[in-house]
């Protein structure tokens, strides 16, 4: 036998996401608390008066000590402004009987209202524990129990059983999702076994409560989440630990639904402060700085009612001009060059030569796909540097050859493979980077490998070289 709580804030309003850091030493603080809010906060209770109810639980029956806890905290409720509070009920009319369970043995007792708390507490106080346990018909059916008008629409789950109906809660969550409700849970367990455990682990976060006390102070948490909107404030360190950088997009992803709002750029304001914003602490949030490369946060939680503020450090930035040594130009047309974090087997961004990129302070291998690639490694981008990465103009081949046939221009040196020839009449103009290269060449109607044609030749910036594959 185990308790355990749940909390599902449904979305009735757009929540956006916060997280952790995927660089590892971002941080997570909080300041003074701020208690704006946005539409009413609405809490329904589901609560669980099945037979297993009447179990003792540290020298008291389950469902006094559970109702008792609960009616403490509705008391101290009494009177929060735009806060609405409803009562569902399970498995408290039917008596349980072996083989006869009933599973829609669900009731909205208190519908959603303001001030309802006393209505709620006097429920409480008749309930008999007397029936089954069918969670996932309970949690599906509540979601119908809100108004439609906006507002922050909470469900807590109090239970000491698992599903007792061969339906799946989990299901139900993700069903939930889908509708784009936001699911954030908190599980409260006692004595459950490892694999019960696992099996709760895809509705929430999972406690194990050796006593009422613990269940008291988690669901005192569950509340204090439910009931404080939270202000977040981004603060992007430059390399000596100030918040200076600024002009950057950012996206806040609920790692449940997967919505990805507010999708903002970082703004300083006043005096050089960072921006502030609301967001609803229930949610898991992931953030991404769109940096290039990109940073972030993969999972943090917000302090619920407070100020919480993220610092993303490293966040200094430089910036490349690849490019080549005059403007004009060339036959190559626009040349994309690829992005590497050093030592990285993927690239991160592609830009053209001749334009200017900001990237984050670092070390950078960049790939330009000019004929043959040119590879240039282990590039310093420091704190508001203008890094020019220049790299040789190319030069051009004019090739001649009165037949059609079979080859390829290949690097003289190297042997790496750098044009393959049309199989056509190959005579045209070939822009290549300086360098000395080899035509191998076999004309079509040629047919012994004896009659194959290799030509060297040099190819050097901004000049041509006239090559007749048959002189």
């Amino acid at each position: 036998m185990f308790a355990f709580v749940l909390l599902f804030a449904f979305g009735g309003l757009n929540n956006p996401a916060l997280s952790q850091d995927s660089s590892k030493e971002a941080l997570l603080s909080y300041d003074s608390s701020n208690d704006a809010t946005e539409g009413p906060t609405r809490i329904l209770f589901v609560f669980d008066a099945s037979n297993s109810m009447n179990a003792f639980w540290s020298g008291e029956r389950k469902i006094k000590l559970a109702t008792k806890l609960l009616s403490t905290s509705l008391a101290a409720l009494y009177g929060t402004p735009d806060l609405e509070l409803g009562l569902r009920v399970y498995g408290h009319q039917t008596k349980h009987i072996d083989g006869q369970q009933d599973c829609d043995d669900t009731e909205l007792v208190v519908p959603i209202n303001h001030g309802s708390n006393l209505i709620i507490k006097q429920e409480l106080s008749r309930l008999r524990a007397q029936g089954t346990t069918p969670i996932a018909r309970s949690l599906e059916r509540a979601s119908g129990d809100f108004p439609e008008e906006p507002g922050r629409n909470i469900v807590i789950l109090i239970t000491d059983g698992i599903e007792a109906c061969d339906e799946d809660p989990c299901a139900v969550s993700r069903m939930l999702q889908s509708k784009g409700i936001v699911v954030k849970p908190f599980i409260i367990g006692i004595g459950i076994d490892d694999k019960h455990k696992e099996s709760l682990m895809c509705v929430g976060n999972f406690y194990d409560a050796s006593n009422p006390e613990v269940f008291e102070s988690v669901l005192d948490l569950v509340l204090e989440q439910a009931l404080h909107n939270t202000t977040v404030q981004v603060d992007l360190l430059d390399n000596k630990g100030k918040p200076s950088i600024t002009d950057v997009p950012m996206s806040f992803t609920d790692k449940r639904t997967g919505e990805h709002d507010p999708q903002v750029v970082h703004t300083l304001g006043y005096n050089n402060l960072t921006d502030t914003f609301y967001l609803d602490p229930v949610p898991t949030y992931e953030l991404k700085v769109h940096t290039l490369p990109e940073r972030g946060m993969e999972e943090v939680n917000l302090a619920p009612g407070r100020h919480n503020v993220i610092s993303v450090p490293n966040m200094s930035q430089g910036v490349i001009t690849p490019q080549f040594p005059t403007t004009r130009r060339t036959d190559y047309g626009n040349i994309s060059v690829d992005l590497f974090e050093s030592g990285e087997c993927e690239s991160f961004y592609t830009m053209n030569l001749g334009s200017s990129l900001r990237l984050l302070t670092g070390t950078y291998d960049l790939v330009f796909h000019t004929t043959p690639i040119t590879r240039v490694e282990g590039v310093e981008v420091g704190e508001g540097e203008i890094v020019p990465i220049t790299i040789s103009a190319p030069g051009a081949l004019m090739l001649h050859a009165s037949v059609s046939g079979y080859g390829s221009i290949i690097n003289a040196n190297t042997l790496e493979h750098v044009v393959q020839l049309e199989t056509n009449n190959p005579s045209g103009r070939y822009t290549l980077q300086p360098g000395t290269y080899t035509v191998i060449f076999r004309a079509r109607q040629a047919h012994s490998s004896k009659y194959s044609i290799q030509k060297t030749f040099t190819i050097t910036s901004g000049s041509t070289q006239n090559l007749n594959i048959h002189e």
